[in-house]
């Protein structure tokens, strides 16, 4: 049986529900090809799961220490059954919801996996998906005029350092335990091994988190990096950077036992668990590439501005073209490729106005460039810094480590990047994205009033601190 569709999307995760609707509200006649659940790796394995048991942690951690603000408890404990429970639920209600817009945008969706197929009866050109539907029915073909491939990414893993599920776990296993381990060691300090490691600080797992680079999130500024590094020590978690681990050197039985090269010689780690935190890799296998002339390179697919791939038809977006593997960064992607797609002469995406955040206990946010790529891009920098513990709300709310730190070019007034690590930072972003989005310079974002007592002061009190101005410092 076939259909014909003006566009249709391999992966229905957020880059691809996302351009669905778009090509919807353009008028095309749309249908996603999805082989899990709509909302793919961001709504199911990552950003949501992710941070609703974050937030958990972050709660529990916070009750641990209620008489600092008066209250009272009897013995704190939390029940992970309940808290898995809560993430659950609340995945489920999102999960309709894109359910709904798909509904409601009058997109079908194929639950299934979809392959492209080559030059057929169906079409002269490379882009007929066969669909193998998930519930063993007979094929479906379909007939588009065009496709967006968004089949996103899952983590990656270091050779010879097999996944077990049970022993040796990544991102995908941790969500779904149903009792955390005494300890554990975190193979990977980047974005999501950090996250891990404070949300099972907090929850009272001992944790160890072992860098191959000089410093933990290490795309990061240096001076955000070590803070970070300040503060997760503080929690109690272990950190060692510069270490290469040898995954030939693992042992499991009870737990496990691996060992790692450090400056020192050889360095062995025990614990009940082993999570390898080392990045992702895109989902491009199976999908039929190899019956075009699509260009994959370094495991990513190629594209233009547009996200055109050699097949001026087929498009690709999100994770599997690499560059910055963010969900919105994906949705953005997707809405530009749909709107080429109708000849609706999008602007390219700007990925340097692209808010990046870590959803750790403290937060990380930044956007633009770090202090040490604007030196090495041959700007003459300024800097403005404000620490949180300065600020009346940051008191008040029992989070006050941290900064705001402002990076601007001396010789033009203009932001190159602002980056922040404290409480509620990733909430705070969008005013420093807009700022670069509008050219504002940091005598702008100073001369914005932010109200009294709020985190956001300290946005305004390091856009002062750029030149020298800062008024509670």
């Amino acid at each position: 049986m076939s259909q014909e569709y003006d566009l249709v999307i391999l992966g229905g995760g957020t880059g691809g529900y996302v351009a669905a609707i778009r090509a919807s509200q353009l008028g095309l006649k749309t249908a996603i090809v999805e082989k899990g659940k709509l909302g793919g790796t961001c709504l199911h394995k990552g950003c949501i799961p992710s941070k609703a048991l974050l937030r958990s942690a972050e709660v529990y951690a916070t009750a641990k220490h209620s008489e600092d603000f008066g209250v009272i408890t009897s013995e704190v404990s939390y029940n992970f059954g309940k808290v898995q429970e809560r993430k659950n639920k609340i995945i489920e209600q999102l999960h309709k919801g894109v359910q709904h817009l798909m509904k409601q945008g009058k997109i079908d969706v194929y639950e299934g996996l979809g392959r492209i197929l080559g030059p057929s009866i169906f079409s002269p050109m490379p882009g007929t998906i066969s669909v193998e539907m998930n519930n063993g029915e007979e094929n479906e073909m379909l007939i588009p005029k065009n496709v967006v491939i968004a089949t996103g990414s899952r983590p990656r893993t270091l050779p010879g350092l097999e996944i077990d599920g049970e022993l040796v776990i990544t991102s995908d296993e941790a969500l779904e335990l149903t009792n955390l381990p005494s300890s554990i060691i975190i193979v990977g300090g980047g974005v999501i091994g950090i996250e891990w490691a404070s949300m099972l600080s907090d929850f009272g797992v001992e944790v160890t988190v072992v860098e191959y680079a000089d410093r933990i999130i290490p795309t990061e500024d240096q001076e955000i990096s070590k803070e970070m590094q300040r503060l997760m020590k503080k929690k109690g978690i272990k950190i060692v950077t510069g270490a290469k681990v040898l995954p030939e050197t693992l042992v499991k039985g009870d737990g496990v036992t691996i060992s790692a090269e450090v400056k020192a010689g050889l360095k062995e780690f025990k614990a009940e668990k082993l999570l390898v935190s080392v990045g992702r890799q895109a989902n491009v296998e199976g999908i039929g590439l190899e019956n075009t002339e699509i260009q994959v390179e370094k495991g990513f697919i190629v594209t233009n501005e547009f996200y055109q791939t050699k097949e001026s038809h087929i498009y690709a977006i999100g994770d599997v073209i690499g560059g910055l593997q963010l969900a919105h960064v994906a949705s953005h992607e997707g809405i530009i490729a749909v709107e080429h797609i109708t000849r609706k002469d999008p602007s390219e995406l700007n990925y340097n106005l692209v808010s990046r955040c870590i959803y750790s206990n403290p937060e990380v946010s930044s956007v633009g460039i770090t202090e040490e790529q604007a030196n090495v891009l041959g700007h003459k920098v300024k800097v403005g810094k404000f620490s949180f513990r300065a600020i009346g709300k940051a008191l008040v709310f029992g989070e006050s480590d941290g900064f705001v730190k402002i990076v601007a070019d001396e010789e033009t007034n203009d932001i190159l990047g602002v980056h922040m690590i404290g409480p509620h930072v990733t909430d705070m972003i969008t005013e420093a994205g807009l700022a670069m989005v509008l050219d504002a310079t940091p005598w702008e974002i100073a001369h914005t009033i932010h109200p009294h007592p709020t985190l956001s002061e300290a946005i305004g009190e390091a856009a002062l601190a750029v030149d020298g101005r800062a008024i509670h410092s």
